[in-house]
């Protein structure tokens, strides 16, 4: 039987030939698969088999016997036990070759599609610093209050001083809250018993501008010793904003709902491309706006608009993409499940002067039927699903209504493949795929995808 093969606790040799979706790397042992996590192509490693199960093993990584020219030697110190970046030690170069292969694996391997374009993956010019919002948990470990992140897995509190994929910025901030916390001897706050304060610290930057908010969120209405915080942070340069959140739930849930701006602004302003976006504690803003400007311009350029079509953009979040696609269109209409987002979406089209959206609150699969019933039909639509993917109805109503072009914004490699599967079978064409690397050092990759109708 396989589970004879290879025996749990014990240490082999390896050949890693490939890499696993995560990009762990895998290999065989007495022909059975085993995943080992931080090695790569190429090499020869010795490893330790962790897990065993029917059909593959978990081996841990003990040496490097033989390392890849792609290895590179990652740059922060808690790279192996934070977790926030699964492939620091891969060279940029073998990312974006990495996260092309995926999506191939995956289109090919789930959507049972070949024969289509799929372009090299757009990267970064520098692949760290990347990030506009940091959000971080503190808690109190072995008596002392630590700000840092979850392990992968647990919520065991990796300290973190610096992080190398967040705005430089934040470093500094967490330093001078973690001072402050100390030096006022405020109580962290406890999951298990729901007591304690200050939950987490949440820092957004903008981009364009480098307009800096702090968000402390706190397990009370009340927040001691807050002027002397106030006072601490007005020196840091570019901070605008510090917003108090309120979160008295016993929950997973990072933020409240509640709001209460202890100094400054109550937002800060970014821009994507042209378009200008107020930014709040509680809106949903991309993280990589320089990444997200390629990821959009790209969707503008699959839909092909000359200014007389009528654009369907479900799941629109915000109206982000909506927007982009107004610049050439005759009517958007964007639709979106979380109300607070439509609000949004309405917001940032008032601001940059947009009058041919029109935003609806509802489920994708439920609206745009209803559009089609009223005899409003889109000539291009565009979707942004969540990873899970679209809603099965709405292909299917997308299908019947016949548009010329689809175009698929997708952040997950395999509920797109599937979709895409479903889309062929009713009458479209995969055409192209452009893969955009949003999140460097990380094994996520974005895709934007241009279908066809296929006359039968």
């Amino acid at each position: 039987m396989a589970e004879n093969k290879i025996e749990k606790n014990k240490e082999y040799e390896i050949e890693i030939t490939g890499l696993g979706f995560q990009g762990e790397g895998v290999g065989r042992v007495n022909n059975f698969t085993v995943f080992v996590e931080g090695a790569l192509p190429k090499e020869l490693v010795k490893i330790k088999i962790v897990k065993v199960s029917k059909n593959y093993a978990f081996g841990k990584l003990i040496d490097i016997i033989k390392p890849s020219k792609e290895r590179t030697e990652p740059i922060c110190d808690i790279y192996k036990r934070c977790g926030g970046c699964q492939i620091q030690h891969m060279s940029y170069e073998a990312q974006l070759k990495f996260k092309k292969q995926r999506v191939i694996d995956s289109i090919e391997r789930i959507g049972k599609i070949k024969d289509v374009i799929i372009h090299d993956t757009i990267g970064m010019t520098n692949p760290y610093n990347y990030r506009n919002k940091v959000q971080l948990p503190v808690r109190l470990v072995k008596g002392m209050p630590v700000i840092g992140f979850f392990a992968p897995r647990s919520h065991e509190i990796i300290k973190m001083d610096k992080c190398y994929i967040q705005d430089k910025s934040s470093s500094k901030i967490i330093s001078i809250i973690k001072k402050w916390i100390e030096e006022n001897n405020l109580a962290p706050y406890d999951e298990i018993t729901g007591e304690g304060i200050l939950r987490h610290i949440m820092i957004r930057n903008s981009n364009k501008t480098g307009d800096i908010m702090v968000v402390l969120v706190t397990n009370s209405e009340n927040l001691p010793h807050k002027e002397d915080l106030i006072e601490r942070l007005k020196g840091v340069k570019g901070i605008k904003s510090i917003i108090q959140n309120i979160n008295l739930k016993k929950t997973n849930v990072i933020l409240g709902n509640k709001c209460k701006t202890l100094w400054g602004s109550d937002t800060i302003t970014d821009y994507i491309g042209n378009f200008k976006f107020n930014i709040s504690p509680l809106s949903f803003f991309q993280v990589n706006p320089v990444q997200t400007e390629i990821l959009y311009n790209t969707a503008l350029k699959y839909a092909d608009l000359s200014g007389d079509e009528v654009v369907f953009d479900a799941y629109c979040g915000t109206g982000t993409i909506s927007l982009f696609l107004a610049q050439r269109a005759k009517k958007v209409y964007g639709v979106e499940i979380v109300a607070e987002a439509i609000e949004n979406a309405k917001e940032n089209a008032k601001i940059n002067n947009i009058t041919n959206t029109e935003f609806i609150v509802g489920e994708s699969e439920v609206v745009i039927p209803n559009l089609i019933e009223k005899g409003i039909y889109a000539d291009v639509v565009v979707v942004d699903p969540p990873r899970k993917g679209c809603d099965r109805k709405l292909l299917d109503a997308v299908a019947k209504m016949s548009p010329e072009r689809i175009v698929y914004v997708s952040c997950d490699v395999g509920t797109l493949a599937r979709d895409l599967g479903i889309l062929e079978e009713l009458s479209y064409k995969t055409i192209e795929i452009q893969p955009v690397d949003m999140f460097p050092q990380t094994c996520h990759v974005e895709c934007v995808v241009l279908m066809s109708r296929v006359d039968k």
